[in-house]
C-alpha cells in the first residue's frame, strides 16, 4: 500500500474524510481501502455503495495520475461525502485540462487498452462533473452514487 501524505480528516457531524495521496498507480488501490474504511464506520449503507464507489473511485483516481501534466511530486486529494443514501466522490489533481464525456453510448472497443474510466462513470454514477479547483491550482472531478440508482441494472 503506497504512503498517504496526510492522515484522514473525519467530520462524524458531515460524513465526510479527505485524504491526500501521491500521485502513483498504486494510489489507486489506497483509496480503495480508505473508501473501504469510510463505509465500514456507516454500515447502515448499502453494499451498492461500496461496490459501485470503488469502481469509479479507482477509475477518477487513475484519471488524475495518468492524464495531468504536472510537475513530479504533486499529489491528488480524494474526498468521501456520505448524506443520507447519496455518497459523493471527488478525486481533485493539479491538472488544468477537463476530462470529455463519452461521445458515444457504446462502451470502448473490447481491444482498446483505455477509455473505459468516463464511460464507467458516465454510466455508474447518479451524476458526475468536474469543477475548476476555487481555492488552488487544477480541478475537481466528482462524482454520485446512490442505493436506488437508476444504473443499478446496468
Amino acid at each position: 500500500m503506497p504512503e498517504i501524505c496526510a492522515s484522514p480528516s473525519l467530520s462524524p457531524a458531515t460524513h465526510e474524510q479527505s485524504s491526500w495521496l501521491p500521485r502513483r498507480r498504486r494510489s489507486a488501490g489506497a483509496a480503495r481501502q480508505l473508501l473501504r474504511e469510510f463505509l465500514a464506520a456507516h454500515p447502515e449503507r448499502s453494499e451498492r455503495l461500496a461496490e459501485v464507489g470503488e469502481l469509479l473511485l479507482s477509475e477518477l483516481v487513475a484519471n488524475a495520475v495518468e492524464h495531468p501534466r504536472v510537475p513530479p511530486g504533486r499529489l491528488i486529494l480524494v474526498r468521501f461525502t456520505l448524506c443520507a443514501a447519496e455518497l459523493r466522490i471527488e478525486v481533485h489533481d493539479a491538472g488544468e485540462g477537463l476530462p470529455a464525456a463519452p461521445t458515444t453510448a457504446e462502451p470502448p472497443d473490447h481491444d482498446a487498452e483505455s477509455g473505459r474510466g468516463l464511460f464507467l462513470v458516465e454510466h455508474l454514477s447518479h451524476r458526475w462533473g468536474c469543477l475548476p479547483r476555487p481555492d488552488g491550482v487544477g480541478k475537481s472531478v466528482w462524482c454520485t452514487v446512490t442505493a436506488d440508482d437508476r444504473s443499478a441494472a446496468a
